[in-house]
C-alpha cells in the first residue's frame, strides 16, 4: 500500500506530459487529471489508516526493495509517521483546487511539480534509511524552487526562490555530514540499526548541533526564518498552502525520527537550549507578526510562532508534549492553508492588493467569506473545540513539566495569537465598508467546498482528539522509553 502511494503521482506525472497545453479544453483536462490523482491517493491513503494498527509501536506496512543495488530502499510506516502521510495526501488535493483558476501559464509544469512533491514528501516520511531520508529531504527544494521562482507573485519571486533554496541548502550540507560520520562509524544507513548502536556522547553532541542546523532552519527559528515570509509571499496560493501545511513539519519529523532516537543524550543534554530558541522565536515572530501590513506575511510569521510551540513540546522529554507537538502540527496543516485560502485566495484574487490597511467591512458584501474567517481564527488563537487547543494544550502542558519556567513563557503566545489574530479579521471584516474596494462577490462553490475540506478536521479532531492520539502512544512511549 505504501508503494502504491508513491508510484500514483508519479503515474499521474507520465500521463500529464504528453498532453498540450494549447486550448482551455486541454487545460481543463490537466486539471482533471491532477486532481483525480490527488483524490485517488488521498483515498489510498484512507486504507492504509484504516489497516493500521494503534496498539503497535512497530513499523507497519514495511516493503525493502532489495533489487535496488545503489541504495537501501527500505520503507515503512508508524504512529510518529502516519499522520503527517495523511496530511500530505490530504493537502494535494486542496492545492489543485486552490489554485484550479489562478494559474495562466505552464499549467502543465505546475501541475507535475506538485505531482512529484507528493511523491517526494511521502518518501521522506516512510523511508527507514539515513542516507535516503536526507536524499528526499533536499529533492523537496527542487520543485519548490521552480513553484516559487515561475508561479511566483511578483518580480521579487526570484530572490524569494533562492533564500528558500540557498539557506535550507546550506543547513542541510552539515546535516549531510553528520550522516555520513554516523554511517561510517556505525557500518549501516538503516535507521533501526543506528538507534541500537553505541556513539560516545562527545560525538553525539557535535552531530546533533549538525543535524540541528538543519532542522532549525527548515522549522524555521529564530534568526534562521528569513527565508519563510518572502517565501510566503511571493508563492502562488497552492506553493504558500504547501508550505504552510507540510514543508514545515519536516522539520519535527526530522527530530522525531532522527535527533531523538538516534542521539538520545545529546538530545537531553541540548533542550534546554532548544526550549529556550523557541521561547525567543515565539516572542520575536509575535511582535513582529503584530506589526505587519502584508497579511500573507501575517499568516506567515504567525506560522513561525506556532512551530516554535512544536518545538518546544517535542523536546519536552514527555509523553503529552510530544503528542502535542505532533498534534499541533497537524492542526496547522489545517488552520494556516485555510486563513492562506481566505487572504491570499479569496481577498488577492478579487482585489489584487495584500495590504492590510485597504480592506475593511467585508462582512457586509461577504457574509460566508466572514463565517469562515472567524471559525479560522479562533482556531488559530487555539480556542477549545478546535484541534489547536488541544495541541497546544498538550504540548504546552508537557513543556511545563519539564520547566515550568519555559512553560509560563510559553504560555504568552496564547496572549500574542489571540491579539494579532483577533486584529487581522477585525480590522478586515468588520467596520463601514472601505472605500478603496468595488463591489465583490462571496466565495464561490469551488472556494466554499476547499475551506469546508479544512474546517470538518479541524473541529472533528478538537472534539474527538483521540482518534489521532490513540495512535500516537504507543511509539511516542517506544520513542521516549524503548
Amino acid at each position: 500500500m505504501l508503494t502504491s502511494l508513491l508510484i500514483i503521482p508519479i503515474l499521474g506525472v507520465l500521463a500529464l506530459s504528453p498532453m498540450q497545453d494549447e486550448s482551455a479544453a486541454d487545460r481543463s483536462r490537466m486539471k482533471q487529471i491532477a486532481l483525480f490523482v490527488t483524490v485517488f491517493n488521498f483515498l489510498v491513503s484512507l486504507l492504509l489508516w484504516g489497516e493500521f494498527d494503534s496498539n503497535s509501536s512497530q513499523y507497519q506496512f514495511t516493503t525493502e526493495f532489495n533489487q535496488v543495488s545503489f541504495c537501501h530502499l527500505h520503507i515503512g510506516v508508524d504512529g510518529l509517521s502516519l499522520y503527517f502521510v495523511l496530511l500530505t495526501t490530504f493537502t494535494m488535493p486542496i492545492c489543485i483546487l486552490a489554485s484550479w483558476e489562478n494559474v495562466k501559464h505552464n499549467l502543465k509544469y505546475f501541475l507535475i511539480a506538485f505531482l512529484m512533491v507528493e511523491t517526494l514528501l511521502i518518501a521522506l516520511f516512510v523511508v527507514l534509511d539515513l542516507l535516503l531520508f536526507y536524499v528526499f529531504f533536499e529533492s523537496v527544494l527542487v520543485p519548490l524552487f521552480l513553484i516559487v521562482g515561475i508561479w511566483g507573485a511578483s518580480e521579487t519571486r526570484i530572490r524569494a526562490s533562492f533564500l528558500l533554496f540557498l539557506y535550507t541548502l546550506f543547513g542541510s550540507l552539515f546535516m549531510l555530514l553528520a550522516f555520513l560520520v554516523i554511517i561510517y562509524n556505525v557500518g549501516t544507513s538503516d535507521l533501526q540499526m543506528i538507534s541500537l548502536a553505541d556513539i560516545s556522547f562527545e560525538s553525539q553532541k557535535w552531530l546533533w548541533l549538525a543535524i540541528f542546523l538543519s532542522f532549525a532552519i527548515k522549522t524555521p527559528l529564530i534568526p534562521f526564518h528569513m527565508w519563510l515570509p518572502r517565501a510566503h509571499v511571493e508563492a502562488p496560493l497552492a506553493g504558500s498552502i504547501v508550505l504552510a501545511g507540510l514543508i514545515l513539519k519536516l522539520a519535527v519529523y526530522g527530530f522525531l525520527r532522527i535527533l531523538i532516537p538516534l542521539l538520545p543524550e545529546a538530545t537531553s543534554y541540548f533542550s534546554p537550549l532548544v526550549q529556550t530558541i523557541a521561547v525567543i522565536t515565539l516572542v520575536y515572530s509575535s511582535l513582529t507578526t503584530l506589526r505587519q501590513t502584508d497579511f500573507k506575511c501575517l499568516v506567515a510569521y504567525s506560522s513561525i510562532a506556532h512551530m516554535s510551540v512544536v518545538v518546544a513540546g517535542v523536546f519536552s522529554n514527555t509523553i503529552q508534549g510530544i503528542e502535542g507537538g505532533i498534534m499541533l502540527s497537524i492542526a496547522h496543516g489545517f488552520v494556516s492553508p485555510a486563513l492562506f485560502m481566505l487572504v491570499g485566495g479569496v481577498l488577492y484574487d478579487r482585489y489584487h492588493t495584500r495590504v492590510i490597511r485597504y480592506y475593511r467591512g467585508m462582512t457586509l458584501y461577504m457574509p460566508v467569506f466572514a463565517a469562515f474567517f472567524f471559525a479560522f481564527t479562533v482556531a488559530n488563537i487555539g480556542t477549545p473545540l478546535t484541534s489547536n487547543w488541544i495541541g497546544e494544550f498538550l504540548a504546552l502542558n508537557g513543556t511545563f513539566m519539564r520547566s515550568p519556567v519555559v512553560g509560563l513563557l510559553m504560555s504568552t503566545g496564547i496572549v500574542f495569537s489571540a491579539g494579532y489574530s483577533i486584529w487581522l479579521f477585525n480590522r478586515i471584516c468588520f467596520g463601514a465598508y472601505s472605500s478603496y474596494l468595488s463591489y465583490a462577490n462571496d466565495v464561490t462553490r469551488r472556494e466554499y467546498m476547499v475551506l469546508l475540506s479544512l474546517l470538518i478536521p479541524t473541529f472533528v479532531f478538537g472534539i474527538w482528539p483521540n482518534i489521532i492520539l490513540n495512535d500516537l502512544h504507543y511509539s511516542v512511549s517506544t520513542l521516549l522509553y524503548a
